[in-house]
């Protein structure tokens, strides 16, 4: 594929006005490991002057209609939409993912959007029976200032997400997105700033995590904390947030399970695991990995999973035909060769793939381990990369058992063509997000989010603006009393 595509100057979005600064990190291509850019480092300065912006932003956008708030989020994801190849070049160049899929982030990115711009005009409020002479009214405000924290798995519908939940219900917002992979959210900003969005309203900004984050957070301007990423760091954002009883939002890490029972079509599940457990190399919080099968078709099923999987096109995400690029930096490449070590050392089934890909860029074969015990690393830690986990079951009740018997919950799937064994797993998966006899988790009118240490509140559907909004009642006395 070729293309006249160039990598953007990246700036920090303060108060409306785009700024360098003196310090800034490499942006590196994972595919080619060439640095394609320069991300800027933002200094306490700079993030003084984005919690003054935030401040007189949403003094100024919480007063605007909700007509009007979702008329401008409506316009940028309309511009988002045409410079959709120009954001997706961009992202396949920062994060490896092919480009059809780069696309096909963007177009998701812009359905949140256009999603919340809706159900911006739909905070409805309610007047509770009361006696005569007063009326008790509900109503739902913009919370404040917005503090979020962007993920590089995902490098512009993340961001989208916690933009579009802010904006939409008339809150301003400083949002942290990933250096490794920063130009989808500056797209968004310049979207955002071409069709008119007030100063201060939006503001983007980089530099060391842990440094952003314990000097926005604690500011009494700041009403509430979104953040996507890891369970760990997702904690320790919580705490200190919690030393302002500011709330919080949190999309925390996953380890879903996929539960295959006996009754399924089990070529078709097995294939469609396969393509989707490689998606965007496995670096999705919502990927399929523990694989429990039943024992009547885990033959069958590991077979012809396994060969899919090893006929996976891994390559750079610029060339056509490719399906799986490289890991987005070389820190996962070190992850996930221990934990498929650890995995074998324990007694596991090594069944394809396992290793780097002898070539330039943090490239991984697409592996499939079988039979792996309980006390192997990779049963208790999400791999976040595209290595998938096939256990065989005797029986739903084990599946469950087995799908249930780590701390985290954010997704989960089953095969059946069974409604008991369906409603067995509604009932019983302990996950935010149950999909059956589909692997499809997150869809912008559907709410998303986990439960025990995969996080808390939810993003999407008609939930998706409740943690950006304070609930207000109001009683009203005609007379004084």
């Amino acid at each position: 594929m070729t293309s006249d595509f160039e990598y953007p100057e990246l700036q920090l979005f303060i108060n409306g006005e785009w700024r360098q600064t003196s310090h800034d990190m490499a942006v590196v291509n994972p595919a080619t490991e060439a640095e394609i850019g320069r991300v800027p480092v933002a200094t306490q300065s700079d993030l003084d002057d984005a919690l003054a912006a935030a401040q007189t932003g949403f003094e100024l956008w919480s007063q605007q209609s909700p007509k009007h708030r979702s008329d401008v989020v409506r316009a940028a994801a309309a511009l988002m939409r045409e410079r959709q190849d120009e954001i997706a070049h961009a992202i396949t160049a920062e994060h490896g993912k092919p480009f059809r899929q780069a696309q096909l982030e963007v177009i998701r990115g812009c359905e949140f959007f256009e999603w919340d711009a809706g159900e911006a005009m739909r905070t409805y409020g309610r007047v509770i029976p009361s006696g005569p002479g007063i009326k008790y009214i509900v109503h739902h405000q913009p919370i404040g200032p917005v503090a979020a924290f962007s993920p590089w798995n995902f490098p512009m519908s993340q961001p989208a997400r916690k933009i579009a939940g802010a904006v939409a219900s008339g809150c301003s917002i400083i949002l942290k997105a990933a250096e490794e992979t920063p130009a989808g959210a500056m797209h968004i900003a310049k979207a955002f700033a071409d069709v008119g969005l007030p100063p201060g309203v939006l503001n983007l900004v980089w530099g060391k995590p842990a440094d952003i984050s314990s000097y926005l957070i604690p500011d009494d301007r700041i009403n509430l904390v979104a953040f996507t990423g890891s369970t760990a760091v997702g904690k320790h954002l919580t705490g200190i947030a919690s030393d302002n009883m500011t709330p919080v939002l949190m999309e925390l890490g996953g380890h879903a399970p996929v539960i295959v029972c006996e009754d399924t079509d089990v070529h078709a599940a097995a294939t469609t695991s396969a393509i989707r457990k490689m998606r965007n190399a496995g670096q999705v919080c919502t990927s399929p990995t523990r694989f429990f099968v039943h024992d009547k078709v885990f033959e069958e099923f590991i077979d012809v999973f396994t060969t899919r999987c090893a006929e996976t096109v891994v390559g750079d995400g610029m060339e056509p035909g490719v399906e799986m690029g490289p890991l987005a930096h070389d820190r996962r490449v070190g992850v996930m060769e221990d934990l498929v070590n650890d995995a074998v050392d324990v007694g596991s089934n090594l069944l394809t793939g396992g290793k780097p890909i002898d070539r330039t860029g943090y490239f991984f074969e697409p592996t499939v381990i079988a039979n792996v015990p309980d006390h192997a690393k990779v049963m208790q830690i999400e791999p976040f990369g595209p290595l998938a986990i096939v256990n065989s079951v005797g029986s739903l009740d084990e599946a469950i058992a087995q799908a249930n018997s780590v701390p985290y919950g954010l997704a989960a799937y089953g095969f059946t063509n069974r409604s008991d064994y369906a409603d067995r797993m509604v009932d019983r998966v302990e996950a935010g997000n149950l999909s059956i006899n589909t692997l499809e988790a997150s869809l912008p009118e559907t709410p998303f989010g986990g439960v025990k240490s995969s996080g808390y509140g939810r993003e999407g559907g008609a939930e998706g603006l409740s943690h950006y909004t304070v609930v207000k009642n109001v009683s009203h006395s005609v007379n004084v009393v």
